[in-house]
């Protein structure tokens, strides 16, 4: 709520989302990139976090992209 809120879309919280299975779907050196962002996002609150995924998102075009992004600034 508080993401719809302040108008930030999609309205989704980061810290609670996933799929229980994902080392079925993902190959594994993703999935290790996947856990690190997670320990990036798990101590910021939602709304901040979903800040931080938009903003990131918004100027990466692929994965590897996205990814490359966490090293450069956090």
């Amino acid at each position: 709520r508080r993401l719809s809120e302040k108008r930030i879309f999609p309205a989704i919280n980061i810290n609670a989302s996933g799929t229980r299975r994902e080392e079925l779907i993902t190959e594994e050196q993703e999935l290790q990139k996947m856990w690190i962002l997670r320990k990036i996002l798990h101590p910021m609150d939602t709304v901040e976090a979903a800040e931080f995924l938009i903003e990131r998102l918004r100027f990466t075009k692929t994965n590897d992209e996205f990814f490359d992004s966490m090293k450069q600034k956090k």
